[in-house]
C-alpha cells in the first residue's frame, strides 16, 4: 500500500510515528502551520516556527525516508490579535521561495468571529498575491456549517482565487456538498472523537464519490492517530472497494491537487 498523508502536525509527534508511517506505506507527509499547543506571543515565535516547519522538519523526516512539505500562515486559534497576525502575514513571504513550502495554511475560522474573518482575508489576499495553493481549517461541530459558509463567501467573492487551488479541509456530511458543489475540493479528517471515524469517511465516498476529495490524520497534540489514513483504506478493502479506487482516495488524489504546486515532487 502506497499513501500520502496531507495533513499532519509532525512538529508535535515522535521520530517512532515517522518510522511507523513509513512502514505502512507512507510516501510524503505535508504539514499545515498550527497552533502550538498555546497561544504565541510575538512575532518572533511564529519566525522561529515557520523555520522549524520549513528546515529542522524536513530533515527529521529524511531520516526515515520520507519527503516533508508544509504550508505557512497564523492559525485561527490564534487570530484574534489583528495586529499580531498581521505582523505574522508580514514575514511569510521570505519564506515561500523555501524548497518544501506549497502554499498558505491551514488558514480559516475557530469561532467564526469578525477577528478571524479580518485575518482569513488577509491570508486569501496574500496566496492571491502570491499564486499560492490554500488549506483551510474548518472550525468543529456546532460551528462548522456556518463557518464553511463564511469562508466559502471570502474565497468566492475574491475573483483571483481558483476553487481547483483550494482545499477546505475537515469536512462532514453536512458540509461535503457545499465544499464540492463549489469547486473546491473537501478533506475527510479522521480523529478518534470527533470529525470523521473511518466508517463515516467511507460513507461519505460512497455517496458523494472520490473527485477532488482526500483523507488525512490532522494528528497533532491531542488524541489522533497518524496511521488513520492506512488504517481506513483496510476498511474501504473490507467494504468492497477496489485497490484501484483506494489507491486514488488515498495516493491519487493528494499528489493531484498538490502537484499544482511545482515544489510537490516524489522520486518514482
Amino acid at each position: 500500500m502506497r499513501y500520502i498523508e496531507p495533513h499532519g502536525h509532525m512538529v508535535s509527534r515522535t521520530t517512532d510515528d515517522y518510522q511507523a508511517m513509513v512502514t505502512a506505506g507512507c510516501a510524503a507527509v505535508c504539514e499545515p502551520a498550527f497552533w502550538a499547543g498555546f497561544d504565541r506571543s510575538s512575532v518572533h515565535g511564529f519566525y522561529d516556527y515557520f523555520c522549524q516547519l520549513t528546515d529542522y522538519e524536513p530533515k527529521r523526516a529524511a531520516k526515515f525516508g520520507l519527503p516533508h512539505f508544509c504550508w505557512l500562515c497564523i492559525n485561527p486559534k490564534e487570530s484574534e490579535d489583528v495586529k499580531l497576525a498581521a505582523d505574522v502575514i508580514g514575514i511569510i513571504p521570505q519564506f515561500l521561495d523555501r524548497p518544501t513550502v506549497l502554499g498558505i495554511g491551514e488558514i480559516g475560522l475557530n469561532k467564526n468571529s469578525r477577528n478571524e474573518m479580518k485575518v482569513l482575508e488577509m491570508h486569501v489576499d496574500l496566496a492571491a498575491r502570491n499564486n499560492q495553493l490554500i488549506l483551510v481549517h474548518t472550525p468543529h461541530l456546532e460551528d462548522k456549517l456556518k463557518g464553511t459558509r463564511l469562508i466559502l463567501d471570502v474565497l468566492k467573492s475574491d475573483r483571483r482565487i481558483d476553487p481547483a487551488r483550494c482545499i477546505i479541509d475537515h469536512v462532514e456530511e453536512h458540509t461535503v456538498q457545499l465544499v464540492l458543489d463549489a469547486g473546491f475540493w473537501a478533506g475527510m479528517t479522521l480523529y478518534p472523537e470527533s470529525k470523521c471515524s473511518p466508517s463515516r469517511a467511507i460513507d461519505i465516498i460512497e455517496m458523494y464519490g472520490n473527485e477532488r476529495i482526500w483523507m488525512n490524520s490532522a494528528c497533532d497534540w491531542g488524541i489522533s492517530i497518524p496511521l488513520a489514513v492506512p488504517r481506513t483504506a483496510l476498511e474501504m478493502r473490507k467494504r468492497g472497494h477496489t485497490p484501484e479506487a483506494i489507491d486514488r482516495m488515498i495516493y491519487q488524489n493528494p499528489v493531484r491537487f498538490m502537484s499544482q504546486s511545482p515544489k510537490f515532487k516524489l522520486e518514482a
